[in-house]
């Protein structure tokens, strides 16, 4: 008989096999133009020459979802944040004017169950297949003594490609630009630090609880809504010259995305309250007791991305996003700067 030390150290190779099984077919339905190869090889392969750009820039991004996952987790729900990695990801190389092509997850986990772990990667099948990318590899890692069984980690890479005369710089917006505002779904992947430690540590809340202030949804399902991808409505704007500017709204809010999209001689002017903001902000607000300070640079307050549009191409803009399904608001504008911060929000 032949004994399996490494399982007997915690490590089960054919759960490993298993996994990869399952997710075959998730991973084949995201294939797109330049996808080279299957899932199991050694790297994943993507042909750059079949897409036809003239002076191709490459464009990449990684990030993770942070400690949403414990919620994810504690309610045992985790089909979504598969979406959130790829999205955290994807939103971040469109901002810089790039076409998300191809993802690669990653898994770190106390005990590899497949099926646990195949429900998350068809969370990330299904970012790719709304931001258009191809999941073309990643990797699962199984460390007992690193997680507890019943914990897992989630960090995602991407890789974007732009023509070279078509990038987003900060030196591309303009005084006079017009901001608009994309919703988000609410908290999105970003301050879930202090989200816990409102409802936790300060309170005794349970993530099933259904608070008035949500309007009928649970805690837990307003906190795992899955971040929106941007991809498909933002980015025919930005190739035919319709946006000068993005700003992915995450870590540091609104004070400190906005102004990463434009440069040191512009201030951007947002006028508070032109936007619908989600009632889980409101919720989080008063039970956290938190100033607008402390909101404004930690969440995205219902703004998702921020685009800085040519005030004579603002109504086409509008027609496109909406038409593309987006909720817009006209949030401010661009002006010179010649003192103070780079953003007011007024």
């Amino acid at each position: 008989m032949i004994v399996n030390r490494y399982k007997d150290a915690g490590v089960d190779v054919n759960a490993g096999y298993e996994l990869v099984r399952r997710i075959k077919g998730a991973v084949a339905s995201t294939k797109r133009p330049g996808y080279v190869g299957n899932i199991g090889g050694f790297g994943g392969l993507f042909d750059l020459d079949s897409l036809g750009y003239e002076h191709p820039v490459l464009v990449s991004g990684t990030d993770g979802v942070g400690t949403k996952l414990m919620i994810a987790q504690k309610m045992g729900k985790n089909d979504t944040v598969g979406i959130d990695v790829v999205a955290m990801c994807v939103n971040d190389v469109l901002a810089q004017g790039a076409e998300p092509l191809f993802f690669l997850d990653y898994i770190a986990c106390g005990h590899n169950d497949p099926a646990l772990l195949a429900s998350v990667v068809q969370g990330v099948a299904e970012g790719c297949r709304q931001a258009g990318a191809s999941l073309i590899g990643g990797e699962t890692a199984e460390m007992p003594d690193m997680y507890a069984p019943d914990e897992y980690d989630l960090a995602g890479f991407t890789v974007g490609v732009a023509e070279k005369d078509r990038l987003l710089s900060v030196d591309t917006p303009q005084a006079g630009d017009v901001l608009l505002g994309l919703a988000s779904s609410g908290v999105h992947s970003n301050g879930f630090s202090l989200v816990r430690k409102i409802l936790f540590k300060d309170h005794e809340v349970k993530l099933t609880d259904k608070p008035e202030e949500l309007e009928g949804k649970s805690v837990g399902e307003s906190l795992l809504a899955p971040t929106r991808i941007y991809i498909k409505s933002v980015l025919p704007l930005i190739k035919q010259g319709l946006v000068h500017g993005v700003a992915h709204i995450t870590g540091g809010g609104l004070i400190e995305n906005v102004p990463r999209m434009f440069g040191d001689g512009l201030q951007a002017r947002i006028a508070a309250g032109s936007w619908e903001v989600p009632a889980v902000f409101s919720y989080l607000k008063q039970l956290g007791d938190l100033s607008d300070e402390d909101c404004w640079q930690t969440f995205n307050m219902g703004l998702g991305m921020i685009l800085a549009v040519p005030a004579a191409k603002k109504a086409q803009a509008v027609k496109q996003l909406e038409e593309a399904g987006e909720k817009v608001f006209e949030v401010g504008q661009l002006a010179d700067r010649a003192a103070g911060e780079k953003i007011v929000i007024e």
